[in-house]
């Protein structure tokens, strides 16, 4: 079988160079040279794994700077959400495109073929015939020619682009005056009011970035010619915006600057005609605000590949192709959308609520949520030493029932102050800070979780409230993550010793759990406070005194059962199976790296509860695991803490 590829870009090559492994004749045909034009772009790690799928395995990966989070702050500099990223990267097209080009044999890629028409015959192409005369017979023709297609137009005729509403004027530069705390962000500043955005985002050369504005064609529209117009119409666009962005544009040479018309067209009924087929851009185009335009090409390559080897007929293969992407297209293309009205409408959404603009993935297959037949109200606080030990139970718990119970975190309020804690309302095992770490070594040697008390010798905490009003802001954002941001200020106070009363360790741990730090304090200093009094008026309304505990009930709240301090996992269970007697639970996988991909962290006596083994043999599990490279480790004077390497996707 031998493809003809209508197209040099990245679609085309990717698609080239799969083909050529699997063994087939292709011909790529490209109008005049492999199109290096374009500047930089966002590529979600999906696609990079791919394209490392081409190469072997002593040849470079790509050249592409890891872009760690995205900060979007209104012109003058005030942030409003900043997220951590976890699998976005910068390429520069011509690096991507001479990885590509050199992984393909260059005596079947043909120059100077500005395609015209098919040549058919019963129905189908028979050969694809370009403007210098040149022919090229084939059995399969790819259109891999970008948004404005000449195969698509030939097979499908003319389709209907939605209208330009928004522009884009793009560039490269070369900057030193950016702030090194920009180095590995994708860094927006929005206007409030209106249709206008500037953005930047580090390349993998040294001080080099691409930059983007936007604009509503409705508010302004761009009628020069010259580089010198254009620089002069983009700094009346930022006139009002921040520092870094007129650095950006002092710093540019607008000679290699361009504005990209945004527009996109329909889902296709099909992706192909016959023996002719599409992708990348002229199979969907979507609105750049997804920036999935090119993990999209690549995917379609990959995808594309794999159905044309799987020795099914050319229809059949073309068929699967388009039932494999179609969900993903249409959603790319929707939030595309979606986005382009929010950003013309600016006003019609908080700040809260903003979108982020980058394409998440799909969920696949999942179920919508049901009702669980057990309800659990937890009372913890997050510098409770018996809540942070009872993580193991806690955590077998979810692993075997957690699709039928449903745990409501609730902030108890441990310590309001020393002086409050310390009123004679009755006797106390800890009065002091010198008490509080000695009970923490002792409680943590005794359950075998690591932890160190000598945070209270070195830097106490007076109060056990502004965690937990952290705690309340990260729920207020998503119940999940809350419970990952509670596990990540619990490991910075037992085991890292930092005091969680301090800002930038609550920052720190939204971060990295995917939470929008700027919202976090939004609602911290905002809302989160009277959750929180709720909270405790709940725990005293239901004579809550210590922590943890554990109510379970059913839809009958008066049959409940209660779990105070240190249980053993089959206390719970014994409780479970009481208020649901035929509870069938969940089979745990055998593999701890499994476990990794739930939990990014886990120390030793975790893995033990969960596969009811020793200390010993559980440690010699995960000491494995380390020695082989598979997970990193933390360690602490009471034990060990294990760390995924897998990335958590947020």
């Amino acid at each position: 079988m031998k493809v003809v590829i209508i197209g040099g870009g990245i679609a085309g090559l990717t698609l080239g160079i799969f083909l050529n492994k699997n063994n087939s004749e292709v011909v790529i045909c490209e109008r005049t040279w492999i199109p290096t034009n374009g500047h930089a772009f966002l590529m979600h790690s999906d696609a990079i794994a791919i394209l490392n799928e081409l190469k072997l395995a002593a040849e470079p990966e790509v050249k592409h700077k890891s872009i760690n989070s995205y900060s979007l702050k209104r012109p003058k500099g005030n942030e409003i959400k900043h997220l951590k990223l976890s699998n976005w990267n910068c390429i520069k097209r011509v690096d991507l495109i001479k990885y590509l080009y050199d992984l393909f044999p260059k005596n079947r890629i043909k120059l100077g073929r500005d395609f015209s028409h098919f040549i058919y015959e019963n129905e189908k192409v028979t050969a694809a015939v370009f403007k210098n005369g040149d022919v090229e017979y084939g059995d399969v023709f790819v259109g891999a020619d970008g948004g404005n297609s000449i195969v698509r137009e030939a097979i499908f005729d003319s389709i209907e682009t939605t209208p330009v509403e928004v522009k884009e004027i793009v560039g490269v530069c070369k900057c030193t005056t950016i702030e090194t705390n920009f180095l590995s962000n994708f860094n927006k500043f929005q206007h409030k009011n209106k249709g206008l955005a500037f953005g930047f985002i580090p390349t993998c050369e040294e001080n080099e970035y691409v930059w983007f504005i936007q604009y509503d064609t409705a508010i302004t529209d761009y009628n020069g010619n010259t580089a010198e117009e254009l620089k002069l119409f983009s700094k009346d666009l930022l006139a009002d915006f921040s520092q870094e962005a007129k650095a950006i544009l002092d710093s540019n040479t607008f000679e290699t600057s361009y504005i990209w018309k945004t527009r996109d067209f329909n889902l296709l009924p099909a992706f192909h005609k016959k023996n002719v087929v599409l992708i990348g851009d002229a199979a969907h185009q979507a609105l750049p605000f997804t920036s999935a335009g090119t993990t999209n090409a690549i995917l379609d390559a990959k995808v594309l590949a794999a159905t044309l080897s799987e020795n099914l007929t050319i229809e059949k293969a073309f068929t699967s192709f388009y039932e494999i992407r179609k969900d993903d297209v249409l959603q790319h293309i929707q939030l595309g959308r979606d986005l382009k009205n929010e950003f013309i409408n600016p006003s019609n959404k908080s700040d809260d609520d903003i979108t982020v603009p980058l394409i998440k993935k799909r969920e696949v297959g999942s179920i919508p949520g049901k009702s669980k037949p057990i309800q659990v109200l937890y009372f913890t606080d997050p510098i409770c030493s018996t809540c942070w030990v009872i993580q193991p139970v806690l955590r077998k718990l979810e692993l075997e029932y957690g699709d039928q119970i449903n745990i409501k975190y609730c902030m108890g309020g441990l310590l309001p102050s020393w002086q409050e804690y310390n009123k004679p309302k009755k006797k106390k095992l800890i009065s002091t800070v010198s008490e509080a770490a000695k009970h923490w070594d002792e409680v943590c040697a005794f359950y075998e979780m690591p932890g160190d008390g000598t945070i209270w010798n070195e830097d106490p905490m007076t109060s056990s409230y502004p965690p937990s009003i952290a705690f309340k802001a990260a729920q207020m954002q998503n119940a999940d993550k809350a419970i990952l941001f509670l596990r990540s200020i619990k490991e910075k106070v037992f085991l890292e010793k930092k005091n969680i009363i301090k800002w930038k360790h609550l920052e720190n741990a939204a971060f990295d759990t995917g939470l929008d730090s700027a919202r976090l304090l939004k609602d911290f200093e905002g809302k989160a406070p009277a959750l929180f009094e709720e909270d405790l008026k709940l725990a005293q309304r239901l004579g809550i005194t210590g922590f943890p505990t554990l109510i379970f009930y059913t839809s009958d709240f008066d049959n409940q059962h209660v779990i105070k301090g240190y249980q053993s996992y089959e206390a719970f269970e014994e409780i479970i199976k009481q208020l649901v007697p035929d509870i069938q639970k969940n089979i745990v996988e055998t593999n701890p790296l499994h476990l990794f991909s739930r939990f990014s962290t886990m120390t030793t006596k975790e893995l033990s509860i969960i596969y009811n083994i020793t200390m010993e043999k559980a440690e010699m599990i995960l000491d494995e695991l380390y020695q082989k490279g598979a997970i990193d480790r933390y360690q602490n004077k009471n034990g060990n803490i294990w760390l995924s390497k897998e990335k958590q996707e947020y």
